[in-house]
């Protein structure tokens, strides 16, 4: 059984998802990011960056346990491992990574910042509020111009892209992001959001916060 260390965070649920479609039997270890567990030693043994998700795989490489750090490598990882949600080569295939990729380096560093300026900076700072609510909405932007003609991410089909974006955009109040001017995305968002495994998901990650 895998073991996922995690929060009800936008990278955390990615990992759950992953499992939940493949059908893989998970345990899942509460990391309370908001009273600072994984910054604690215990956690930071397990991975030194101090961040959830962590995937622990009894059964890796050459049989032995593989302890695995960053959401889009773990979805990767277990894609290839199993075989499943991602494509074994050519166009399709890069297009998942393209897909991944721009979520990595384009819409979560967006959507973080415009969250943090907006929401935790302990200061106001006018070019920075605009300069990342402006990014969030170009990069969603292009989503959108993807999916006027792909019905998923990467495709067709179902894949680790649209598991990759799926995290953000179900957290994207915390950027303020409103889907209401990205009709594509908001079709493909409740299209993946429907999804049995998806609901299964979130339905455990959202389980981690401890009720006031």
């Amino acid at each position: 059984m895998y073991e996922v260390y995690a929060f009800s965070t936008p990278n955390s649920v990615r990992v759950p998802v992953a499992l939940e479609e493949l059908g893989l039997d998970y345990a899942l270890n509460p990391v309370n990011v908001r009273k600072g567990e994984q910054k604690e030693p215990a956690f930071k043994a397990i991975n030194p960056n101090g961040k959830v998700p962590v995937l622990v795989d009894p059964a890796g490489p050459n049989g032995t346990r593989f302890i695995l750090t960053e959401s889009s490598a773990i979805l990767i990882y277990l894609a290839e491992k199993t075989g499943k949600l991602l494509p074994k080569g050519g166009e399709a295939r890069a297009r998942v990574f393209e897909q991944i990729f721009f979520h990595v380096t384009g819409i979560g560093p967006a959507f973080g910042q415009a969250g943090y300026f907006q929401k935790q900076a302990p200061e106001q700072i006018p070019h920075a509020l605009a300069r990342f609510n402006t990014e969030a909405a170009r990069v969603m932007g292009v989503f959108d111009g993807v999916l006027a003609s792909s019905k998923f991410a990467a495709g067709d089909d179902f894949t680790i892209a649209d598991i990759a974006h799926f995290g953000w955009i179900w957290r994207r109040e915390f950027a303020s992001v409103d889907l209401s001017g990205f009709s594509n995305v908001q079709r493909w968002y409740e299209a993946v959001e429907a999804r049995p495994a998806v609901r299964r998901a979130v339905e455990r990650v959202t389980s981690l916060v401890p009720q006031a």
